[in-house]
């Protein structure tokens, strides 16, 4: 089967396409045949060393799939030959809070992950997706959908009527977009670009701020909730962004911590956070459990994910270049033959 791995050294240049012998499933696991894959940043820094320099190698990397279930393992009872399934990230995190062996466990690193024809994964390992999406569809929820999920319901409780702060238009904010508007909130949301600003106002945002021209957002958010703030700010930005994001929670409000896109180190200064009493949450996408919650809101609403391009299997190396330009809105994919 094909596959493509990082062999011997990182860097996109080292990502190769090649033959690897087709798996079989042993005892309660399932051979699954690959639809679609989307991608996440965490697989970019992978591919190129910035995740984990010392992830051993060879490395099918990406975490995020779709695939038929074409034969079983024995024992497998969850699932039947023919059943369209996803990825779970953290395939030993089943539900309840996380714990070190759990988030050990995840796809794309330290396991292979979904850049592959095949794959075997225990039966547990995988969910049903919801009935009306394509399989480019689905491979978008295992990371970017249930991070935002996770952040605003799971251990955010956005409820209607709140105000959200999303930071930038990749997956993840684009979905938290989706299940503010489901959840009955509002969103107010930053790029750099208007023409993208001009795209989330066509999906639902309630306000938007181009943070190049407005660096200090912080004071602008603040003005459009009369002073007040926002409930949460799911924050991918990271270290560059979060004293704005500070400045623009309410007293009492929640910073949802995702990404590092601007950074993961910086000088901050706390006491507003402490003064205001806020929440510093981290999200690391979410269990099983969860996923599956996530999936019958997605099926009960009819979502559907934004999808900004979708290239074949054998351009992965292209696929990761487009994504680390920053040019996307929502998820970039991949498909299968």
């Amino acid at each position: 089967m094909k596959v493509h791995e990082i062999q011997s050294a990182f860097g996109l240049e080292h990502l190769k396409l090649t033959q690897r012998a087709r798996p079989e499933p042993g005892p309660g696991e399932v051979l699954l045949r690959m639809q679609a894959m989307s991608l996440n940043y965490r697989d970019l820094l992978m591919v190129t060393g910035r995740y984990n320099p010392r992830q051993p190698l060879p490395l099918i990397p990406c975490s995020d799939g779709v695939g038929e279930v074409v034969a079983l393992g024995p024992g497998c009872r969850r699932w039947q030959v023919g059943d369209r399934v996803a990825t779970v990230f953290c395939q030993s995190w089943p539900g309840g809070e996380p714990d070190r062996d759990k988030l050990r466990s995840t796809l794309g690193g330290p396991l292979d992950g979904t850049l592959a024809e095949h794959m075997v994964l225990p039966e547990d390992g995988v969910v049903a997706v919801p009935g009306h999406l394509s399989a480019v569809e689905a491979a978008t929820l295992p990371c970017a959908a249930l991070t935002a999920w996770s952040a605003l319901v799971t251990y955010g409780s956005v409820t209607a009527g709140d105000t959200v702060l999303l930071l930038g238009t990749g997956g993840v904010s684009i979905f938290a977009l989706q299940f503010v508007k489901l959840l009955g909130a509002r969103a107010i949301l930053l790029s750099s670009s208007d023409e993208k600003l001009e795209a989330v106002r066509h999906l639902g945002a309630w306000q938007e701020i181009n943070y190049r021209n407005d660096p200090k957002w912080g004071k602008t958010v603040l003005g459009m909730t009369d002073g007040r703030g926002v409930d949460q700010v799911v924050e991918v930005g990271g270290a560059g962004t979060l004293e704005q994001s500070a400045k623009a929670v309410k007293i009492g409000g929640q910073i949802s911590l995702i990404g590092v896109l601007s950074g993961h180190a910086s000088e901050l200064n706390i006491l507003p956070l402490v003064m205001k009493n806020v929440r510093l949450q981290g999200i690391l996408v979410g269990s099983r459990d969860g996923f599956e919650t996530m999936n019958r809101a997605i099926d009960a609403h009819r979502l559907k994910p934004v999808v900004d391009r979708v290239f074949p299997f054998e351009a992965a190396r292209d696929a990761l270049a487009y994504l680390a330009e920053g040019k996307h809105l929502g998820k970039i994919c991949l498909q299968t033959g």
